[in-house]
């Protein structure tokens, strides 16, 4: 690759990550909306997991490190 097209994939790059991090997120109808929890409240995650009893639950812990 010349510098040319490694320049525009890097900006291309940028560019999309800046959207998906800024750009906002959104679920579809009839799902309920995104949550974040902070490691000192987890109040709002255990009520969740708990209130689905009778459904099928994951949880997932993702790191960047």
């Amino acid at each position: 690759m010349n510098r040319k097209r490694i320049l525009l994939l890097v900006v291309l790059l940028a560019v999309g990550a800046a959207y998906y991090f800024y750009g906002g997120h959104a679920t579809p109808q009839g799902q309920p909306p995104l949550m974040s929890f902070s490691s000192g409240d987890l109040a709002p995650l255990k009520s969740a997991f708990n209130d689905s009893a009778s459904s099928i639950r994951v949880v997932a812990m993702l790191s960047p490190t």
